[in-house]
């Protein structure tokens, strides 16, 4: 039986290489057996910055709520994303902060030293694009924008990453090798 996906495209447009690799990945999920929904960030309406802190409850807007049901169904989560600055596009970070809130994601506890992660028992993919080379990214950079996905946000609430796959440099890349990273995402989703 296959699994829930949700897959989250978290570039601001569907029409760049992350958008295709996302394509790329449902279609061969969906061949698989899986069942899939797709959250493309760029076409939710909601304000990414987490204006009070936790001082303050921030109302959800709809398509956030919907965000939190698609999460819960979910199964498997699939993060699609580039590096831009070392780190995650603002529009996901904005997603995380907003999403993944305490008594949704987590929970502390009095006299607990670490939250409860509310969202154990899902596993991720990262599939995520640079132009820095990736041997670059990791060994001279340290990977931020993968340690702080993987490490702080999913593991933190209990989602556990069993695989990330890093594709670059993007920026002069030809199309035969682009073909090959959507082969390599098709492996990937088909299993």
């Amino acid at each position: 039986m296959g699994k829930r996906i949700l897959l989250i495209l978290g570039h601001p447009s569907a029409a760049s290489f992350c958008g295709a690799i996302a394509q790329r990945y449902a279609h061969a999920a969906v061949q698989a057996g899986h069942q899939v929904r797709q959250l493309a960030l760029g076409n939710l309406r909601f304000d990414p910055i987490l204006r009070e802190g936790y001082q303050q409850v921030q109302a959800l807007e709809a398509d956030l709520l919907d965000a939190q049901a698609d999460i819960l169904w979910a199964e498997h989560l699939v993060l699609i994303y580039p590096i831009w600055w070392g780190g995650v596009p603002a529009l996901l970070k904005g997603f995380f902060d907003r999403v993944f809130l305490p008594g949704f994601a987590f929970k502390y506890r009095p006299g607990k030293a670490f939250p409860d992660k509310l969202l154990a028992g899902r596993t991720a993919h990262l599939l995520v694009t640079m132009d820095t080379p990736p041997w670059y990214f990791r060994w001279v950079y340290r990977m931020p924008g993968l340690r702080q996905v993987r490490n702080t946000t999913l593991l933190f609430c209990g989602i556990k990453p069993l695989r990330t796959l890093t594709f670059g440099p993007v920026l002069n890349a030809s199309a035969g090798q682009r073909e090959a990273w959507l082969r390599r995402t098709a492996a990937i989703a088909s299993l």
